[in-house]
């Protein structure tokens, strides 16, 4: 018989090694998923399994008040994916969407993706071997996004993972794509009247574009990947707002549900007929700036997710929105494009975001977040003040969240090692003489580079936390964390819906 399965009721709450509640182990956040082991009421304890912890103790109540529920929150994940975006949404009714998912894990300097963290969700935390997704979102075609998508399917990826089985029940995309003809290596198809018109749709759209005898054929990385999704047996349909037809939602998220999922972009319009998207400048801007645009609902709070928009698709969602501005406001917002200052101020002060979340990495070119637009979401966003004390605005960032733990070597040993004179040991102390070569693949990269440094000039890694944001909410009160490492504790932030 299963264990019964309650959820974390107050802020956060220590789990214990021993009944004795001396000696900690770790901290729950408010929502975690807790299974009781055994309850004893006189000594006010409950005997669980969370988490990495496979039996620890928590106090029963705190404060008078009891530490479980029945009830769970909306759980948004803020994946630490390096250069990329990585999100993964878990609703009370234990639904799960992956939006995006970084660069693929062999094109990481770290060998983690998104994937990574929901192999870690189901296996370690829920304890179980099957992962299910009820939607899994690509928000456009760059591969700092989809890669790291690819890695639930891709049979080159799927060993290192400890997952049994993945199922993907469907899959959503923003239309844009990147094809190739007789005439185009690699380009976004055709424009007409200044809207790209050959956009990628549903299965039907999809197997022309793979099959190798049709003038427009998909190219590159995406082509490779959609013909994952395909072959997997996924649904496949492109999301959009057509402002022509009203506000559509995400399949199974309507507004009937608990948790709705408006399809805010890309906007769509009608063109000769057919389905098109703006034409916003050179190729990039056009993957970016065609993003998918998402705001998920959930009782007064509201989350907006905006892919990587850029400021000529801000000022055209702007112009859509002209005298509906506030579909666009939200109480959380994951920051456009990495924190790039390609970025609109009118739409920040039109979300007017308490908390601002920006997913960067710290290994690419490209110096995001730029500071302007760090202080932008700051003097853009919903201000509280409480007893003279800043509650909101608040700016998260991935990067800085991630910490590591770094060492210097100071001498190498090899048991056993085989030479002419038979197996000896070697123990070497002078460390400018002893060299290591090793191999660099900065994010994204197709190819690594070769280098080699006395060992006295590198240091060693002993440990990564990595930037995971959480943001948790009951439809009324939000709650922000990150996990310090030094404490092993939660640093959190709450306050409630201004909607």
């Amino acid at each position: 018989m299963a264990n019964p399965v309650k959820y974390l009721q107050v802020n956060r709450a220590k789990i214990y090694k021993d009944p004795t509640l001396m000696e900690e182990m770790t901290e729950l956040l408010w929502g975690d998923r807790v299974e009781v082991l055994s309850l004893d009421e006189r000594q006010n304890q409950i005997k669980v399994k969370a988490r990495w912890v496979k039996e620890g103790y928590i106090h029963a109540k705190t404060g008078g008040e009891n530490v479980l529920g029945d009830k769970p929150l909306l759980e948004l994940y803020f994946i630490d994916v390096g250069q990329g975006d990585g999100v993964l949404v878990v609703t009370p009714d234990r639904e799960h969407i992956l939006i995006d998912g970084g660069y693929p894990r062999d094109s990481q300097p770290h060998g983690k993706s998104a994937a990574d963290f929901v192999d870690w969700k189901y296996i370690v935390d829920y304890g179980e071997r099957k992962i299910v997704l009820d939607a899994m979102i690509s928000s456009h075609c760059d591969y700092d996004h989809y890669g790291g998508l690819w890695d639930l399917l891709s049979l080159k990826q799927k060993h290192e993972l400890e997952a049994d089985e993945i199922e993907i029940k469907r899959f959503y995309h923003a239309g844009v794509s990147w094809w190739k003809s007789t005439d185009e290596e690699r380009f976004l198809g055709r424009t007409e009247d200044g809207y790209l018109v050959d956009l990628l749709e549903g299965k039907a759209s999809v197997d022309k574009g793979l099959s190798s005898g049709s003038d427009l054929r998909l190219q590159g990385k995406w082509a490779e990947f959609i013909k994952c999704i395909a072959d997997s047996g996924t649904t496949i349909d492109r999301l959009a707002y057509n402002p022509e037809n009203g506000f559509d939602y995400l399949p199974g998220f309507e507004d009937e549900k608990p948790v709705k999922i408006k399809v805010l972009g890309p906007i769509e319009r009608t063109i000769n007929g057919k389905a098109a998207l703006k034409e916003l400048g050179k190729p990039s801007q056009n993957t970016n700036g065609n993003s998918i645009l998402l705001r998920l609902d959930y009782g007064r709070a509201k989350i907006l997710l905006t892919g990587d928009l850029n400021k000529n698709s801000q000022q055209y969602i702007l112009e859509a929105f002209k005298g509906n501005r506030q579909e666009l406001a939200a109480d959380v917002v994951k920051a456009c494009h990495h924190g790039s200052d390609d970025c609109s101020f009118e739409f920040l002060e039109s979300v007017q975001a308490a908390v601002t979340i920006i997913s960067s990495g710290d290994d690419e070119s490209h110096a995001h977040p730029r500071p302007n637009i760090v202080a932008a979401s700051g003097i853009t966003g919903f201000k509280t003040i409480r007893d003279d004390e800043m509650i909101t605005p608040l700016v998260y960032n991935t990067e800085i969240a991630r910490s590591l733990r770094m060492g210097r070597p100071f001498k190498i040993t090899h048991d056993d090692f085989s030479s002419d004179l038979g197996e000896v040991d070697i123990e070497m102390k002078d460390m400018q003489k002893a060299r290591l070569s090793y191999k660099v693949t900065p994010s994204g990269a197709l190819s690594s580079k070769s280098k080699t440094k006395p060992l006295n000039k590198l240091r060693v890694i002993d440990g990564i936390v990595y930037g995971l944001v959480n943001i948790r909410t009951d439809g009324d009160k939000i709650l922000c964390a990150t996990l310090n490492e030094s404490k092993q504790k939660w640093d959190i932030k709450t306050f409630s819906s201004r909607f």
